[in-house]
């Protein structure tokens, strides 16, 4: 048995899971709608197979390599983060029945506050945006994965193989998490409830976004 992979899948499964800005957007989503939570979810598998992309390719050692570059994309992806929160906190204290979206199927008076916006697309691309836009992806996945490849081993399989493995976990993990949300849909999207987690949602996310925003400055 190989037990640097085996180490490897426990250390992928605790980076998919860690609660961060791509969990609460999946969870904001999914009080839309199911579909919505699902293609969310699969957008933040995208952006996570783009920053596994580029460690595989080498591209994040120039993020590292060049503070400039890399506090740049740090900025515009703490202000898409900012940018949710900001949204979602305006949906929570609009007042009731102003913009809330119904949901297919559910019984009259149960809406979701705070709807992905954007059409059939919006989650896919909230999904995707959230996870592609944070340089600390790239440079997580470039300082970990190295770790794991065999001393002496061809580096390339290795790494794709390493890569490929954290992508599965976030293609198990976040549309799971996104049908756990709808499960729970009729309790959840309970206006009252509903509002409350958007609001929540909306705190954590203009949080993220401004420590995303301030790092810079502090750098």
């Amino acid at each position: 048995m190989d037990a640097q992979l085996v180490a490897f899948t426990g250390v992928a499964a605790g980076m998919v899971a860690m609660p961060g800005a791509d969990f609460t957007v999946v969870v904001r989503n999914a009080l839309a709608s199911r579909r919505a939570g699902v293609l969310c979810a699969l957008g933040i598998a995208a952006g996570l197979l783009v920053h596994t992309a580029l460690a595989v390719a080498g591209v994040a050692a120039v993020l590292a390599a060049v503070p400039a570059l890399f506090r740049a994309l740090q900025v515009v992806g703490g202000c898409y983060v900012l940018y949710l929160g900001v949204r979602a906190l305006r949906s929570a204290v609009r007042p009731s029945g102003a913009g809330a979206v119904g949901v297919v199927g559910e019984p009259e008076g149960v809406t979701a506050v705070g709807a992905a916006g954007g059409g059939r697309g919006g989650g896919l691309r909230e999904g995707f945006l959230t996870n592609a836009l944070n340089p600390k992806a790239s440079l997580t996945f470039l300082s970990v994965l190295p770790q794991f490849v065999p001393e002496g081993s061809p580096a390339m399989p290795r790494t794709l193989l390493l890569a490929t493995i954290v992508v599965a976990f976030a293609l198990l993990w976040f549309p799971a998490v996104a049908l756990l949300v709808d499960r729970l849909g009729r309790r959840l999207r309970r206006p009252g409830v509903a509002r409350g987690i958007e609001g929540g949602t909306g705190v954590v996310l203009s949080a993220l976004g401004v420590v995303l925003l301030a790092e810079p400055l502090f750098a």
